[in-house]
């Protein structure tokens, strides 16, 4: 395994972990657990676990200075030399442009991308591939190959060409038909877009219940194995402390849980679910099903069972 470092502006070098070493821990950020059954269930949860997977490996492993959105733009900008406006880059890697600008900036600063006048409109300014992102993106797509294999290791072969299609067929109409073919063969790449795109439609249609993509796991968690300590739903959902503090007090404002001490252990802080959270999550369940049921409109019933079992695995390792 290789990792990325690299100072301000320099050429970027790779040096080899030891053979010791489990990179898939150190890129992931945390070790992979089983699911609890009622997360396993939920398509939404899955997804965004896959992905934090994907990003969590990708992250730090090709430079300190280029997540998986910067490898996916330095890939769709391909041939040295060819500029491209920033929204034809956005939209073949299906970026917002907010994102794209910040994705760019970087590049730049890395010099692995330059900003140019654009051809067609002097007005407004493109994106080219440097010889500094062409030599990175040849050093690394070995790299990012052997990563992309060792997340997916609970998968067979079959399994994994399987996985890959499913989810093609789901985000290619959301996809720009610019979109890069070496990205359209990478799984990792639509696990990310299509976790990007249901998150985004799943927050717009919860918004006006107060609730974000990221409580509904704390409300299932909590209903089918609650209540317990909070540090162990942080175990449970896969994140990080502070982010489930930010959770469950954002939960409890709401009135939809509350933090309770046991006598036995004062210092410890059990999570309940209330009445209140019950009601949220019958509805949000509502509105959560019309968005994975659009979204999943290319595959049959039995597709969809299959790629939650598949993307399960894929999580799982």
């Amino acid at each position: 395994m290789l990792r990325g470092g690299a100072g301000d502006g320099a050429a970027t070098t790779l040096e080899p972990y030891p053979e010791s070493v489990n990179y898939l821990t150190i890129n992931c950020g945390r070790t992979i657990v089983a699911l609890l059954p009622a997360l396993a269930a939920s398509l939404g949860h899955v997804l965004w676990r896959a992905s934090a997977r994907v990003t969590g490996a990708l992250d730090g492993t090709v430079a300190p200075t280029t997540d998986i959105h910067g490898y996916a733009v330095l890939l769709a900008l391909g041939d040295e030399g060819v500029p491209r406006s920033q929204q034809w880059v956005a939209d073949a890697v299906a970026l917002s442009r907010t994102t794209l600008t910040k994705v760019a900036a970087r590049l730049v600063a890395a010099g692995l991308v330059e900003r140019v006048r654009n051809p067609a409109d002097r007005r407004a300014w493109a994106l080219t591939r440097t010889p500094a992102g062409a030599e990175a993106v040849a050093r690394w797509e070995p790299l990012v190959e052997r990563l992309q294999d060792a997340v997916s290791g609970g998968l067979d072969s079959a399994e994994r060409e399987e996985l890959h299609d499913l989810l093609l067929a789901v985000t290619r109409p959301h996809l720009s038909p610019e979109a890069p073919s070496s990205l359209l063969a990478s799984t990792g790449f639509l696990v990310t877009r299509l976790h990007a795109r249901m998150h985004a439609d799943l927050a717009a249609a919860l918004r006006e219940l107060e609730v974000e993509p990221r409580h509904l796991g704390t409300f299932r968690a909590l209903r089918s194995a609650g209540p317990f300590p909070q540090a162990e739903l942080a175990r449970h959902l896969g994140t990080s402390g502070p982010t489930v503090v930010e959770i469950v007090d954002h939960l409890e404002r709401l009135g939809a849980l509350e933090r309770r001490r046991p006598e036995a252990d004062r210092r410890t802080q059990v999570l309940h679910l209330l009445p209140r959270g019950e009601a949220l999550l019958t509805a949000a369940d509502e509105r959560a099903e019309a968005v994975i049921s659009a979204l999943l409109a290319p595959l049959s019933p039995d597709q969809r069972d299959r790629l939650r079992a598949l993307l399960v695995r894929f999580v799982e390792g």
